[in-house]
């Protein structure tokens, strides 16, 4: 029987240098160099023609080397350019040294891998491989790339993994999950990570290939086995049973406020009840698209728990959201004699030690604030319940830690986890298994849908004169500038430029700019100040928060929105409309599209409906995209791919309520790295 090494630095090439940058990778013992799996795979396997090149595609290309000079534009580069008698094209560098650039000068012939990109003229690769006078003969078969990080080159993790694969040919030396359909496991791995020459190249490209398909089988059922495992743990639980019925407090709310609930939102709080009612506690993840009204739900939830003697913390992701919150919960909540308490960054010295004192002896009724709920030195009273909004910012740690905090006589608080990011049916049952879900489906009547126009970066004239028509009479715009390149500083240079050009063109009317750079707090008062309509146009990089609401913002302008994705677009577009008057989005894009950024607009254009958006989102952009890679909390799997593996769904559910213990544990520590990996939210 072959066994793995059980450390990193007992395999052959791994000191504990190369260890450590391992671990940045998630590689702590030799069997996770296995399911360290490939990204991608590059097809070296045969040489494309310059000619037959298309924008977008990853290609090897040989030719004459043409030219070779150093260009001067907004940023100096190399540029070379190959012939092959079919076409010309450019492989431009952006970092490059004086020997490189003599050595491409001299050469004759040389092969190069990369993306085509369109450049000023003609088709470009940026920073290509490239080999000068290349032997003939191309690679046999797909070059597989990995994860990777500083110090661990991609030859590196290839020499690191592939005798590894010799070793798994025993099939006692990982663990097989009983019962799993298609190739074994080895066999499997060995597919991916090394594929030979009459393996299916194209099934490969695709993540179709039977290997991949039996890998991702696993790696869902991981996932679906870590989600039963938290929804156990948190069933064993006790919580205060929260009593709703006939509270005079609950009817003198709900007397009070001035609008009628929709349909919805009388169902969402009736499953909220029955689940409060219970000693169990309770974990439900409430839907709503933009303006649907969650706010009051959770206010009316709120209320039925301190009805009951509890305390209720309200946690969002920024100062500016928070903000938002203590100004609704203010208006319905202190009328009806209910203390508030606000716990953020900047609540320091004397009012925070009142605030902490307030809140540890139950004078705060609710508490309201960031991630400032979880220090050390907040002490709550009897906490009931947890209102996390936003939940995508928050990863799992991070909620179970608040829980801990509140947990007391009565067991752990509540929670409910609200999102405005609509998610698809098919990622909800797979990514929140472990949660209730309750969904707004319905807008509150009155509400008029915004109305959404795309047009030409060329029509921008057209665009200003209509600003300055909407803040004659008196609305208020948001002009949005979106990243431009990949740079803080190109996508501040870009907004400050915008700001200069609105204010010269609408000397009448009050601009202001709010970008990434600015300090929280300096951000967060020019956010009230275009609140309170001090400013009529606000500039703004993508940092206008969800849930942030200025009723008299109408109108909205998205710069370069095809460099959006459509969630992002939905949430922006979500900032006007939300008071009597209807709200209008204008979508400013640069000719020529691509065909996917085509799709993304053509549904902005052609639909409001949150559910419906995020569907087409997860069909374009797949489901790490459409949840935001860049965002903490999120699921990335490594191989699974929601999309395309959702037949295997109903499969792999049932199979996950078999599973045996010893198989969960095996899996779960197989594929789901660490604690924030574990069930993520």
């Amino acid at each position: 029987m072959n066994t793995l090494p059980a450390r990193l630095t007992d395999l052959r090439g791994i000191g504990p240098a190369l260890a450590s940058k391992l671990s940045r990778l998630g590689i702590s013992i030799p069997e996770d160099l296995l399911f360290h799996l490939p990204l991608r795979y590059e097809d070296k396997t045969r040489i494309t023609p310059i000619g037959s090149c298309l924008i977008g595609d990853n290609v090897l290309i040989e030719g004459e080397m043409a030219a070779c000079d150093v260009a001067f534009g907004r940023r100096r580069s190399l540029l070379a350019y190959l012939s092959d008698g079919t076409g010309r094209i450019g492989l431009r560098f952006y970092h490059f040294s004086k020997a490189q650039q003599e050595n491409l000068k001299k050469a004759g012939r040389v092969r190069a891998f990369g993306e085509i990109r369109r450049g000023a003229s003609g088709p470009e690769i940026y920073h290509p491989e490239y080999q000068i006078n290349p032997s003939p003969g191309v690679e046999d078969t797909l070059t597989p790339v990995y994860p990777a990080t500083d110090g661990v080159t991609q030859t590196r993790l290839r020499s690191l993994i592939t005798p590894l694969l010799n070793v798994v040919s025993d099939p006692t030396t990982i663990s097989e999950i009983t019962q799993m359909p298609g190739m074994s496991l080895a066999q499997a791995l060995r597919v991916v990570h090394k594929p030979q020459p009459d393996d299916d190249i194209e099934a490969l490209l695709q993540g179709s290939h039977p290997a991949q398909k039996r890998l991702a089988f696993e790696e869902l059922l991981a996932h679906q086995a870590s989600m039963r495992l938290l929804r156990r743990q948190i069933s064993h639980e006790g919580a205060p049973a929260i009593d709703v019925r006939n509270s005079p407090l609950a009817n003198r709310f709900r007397d009070n406020i001035d609008f009628t609930l929709t349909g919805s939102q009388h169902r969402v709080l009736q499953e909220i009840a029955i689940d409060l009612a219970k000693p169990l506690p309770m974990f439900r993840l409430l839907q709503g698209d933009v303006g649907s009204g969650k706010t009051i739900i959770a206010a009316s939830s709120a209320v039925d728990v301190i009805a009951s003697g509890f305390q209720v913390a309200i946690m969002a992701p920024t100062e500016i959201l928070a903000e938002q919150h203590l100004l609704s919960f203010s208006q319905w909540l202190r009328p009806l004699q209910i203390e508030i308490a606000w716990l953020t960054g900047k609540v320091t010295g004397r009012t925070r030690v009142e605030t902490l004192s307030r809140i540890t002896s139950g004078d705060a009724q609710v508490i309201i604030g960031t991630h400032a709920l979880f220090a050390d030195d907040v002490i709550f009273h009897q906490l009931g319940l947890i209102v996390v909004d936003e939940q995508h910012r928050f990863g799992v740690q991070q909620r179970l830690s608040l829980r801990e905090k509140g947990r007391g006589a009565s067991g752990v608080p509540h929670q409910l986890i609200m999102t405005a990011t609509p998610i698809p049916r098919t990622l909800t049952m797979t990514l929140y298994s472990d949660m209730d879900v309750s969904i707004i489906d319905e807008l509150p009547p009155g509400r008029i849908p915004v109305s959404t126009s795309v047009m030409t970066d060329r029509r921008r004239g057209d665009i200003v004169a209509r600003v300055d028509q909407a803040c004659a009479a008196g609305q208020q715009v948001y002009w949005v500038c979106t990243l431009i390149e990949d740079s803080d500083d190109a996508e501040q240079q870009a907004a400050e430029e915008t700001a200069r050009m609105l204010s010269e063109a609408l000397p009448r009317h009050r601009v202001a700019l709010v970008h990434g750079r600015l300090k929280p707090q300096e951000k967060s008062d020019i956010m009230q100040r275009f609140r309170d309509h001090s400013f009529d146009v606000l500039v703004a990089t993508t940092v206008i928060e969800v849930g942030v609401n200025v009723p008299n913002a109408n109108l909205m302008i998205i710069d370069n929105a095809e460099r959006l994705g459509l969630a992002q677009l939905h949430q922006l577009r979500g900032r006007v409309g939300r008071g009597h008057d209807a709200g209008f989005c204008v979508l400013l894009y640069q000719p020529p599209l691509g065909q996917t950024a085509k799709a993304r607009l053509d549904v902005m254009r052609q639909s409001t409906d949150g559910f419906h958006i995020a569907e087409q989102d997860l069909a374009i952009r797949g489901p790490g995209d459409m949840l935001g890679e860049r965002q903490s909390g999120d699921v990335q799997f490594r191989v699974a791919d929601l999309i395309r593996d959702q037949d295997m769904l109903t499969d792999i559910r049932k199979r996950a309520a078999e599973l045996t213990d010893s198989d969960c544990r095996v899996l779960i520590a197989r594929w789901m790295k660490g604690p924030e990996n574990l069930a993520q939210v």
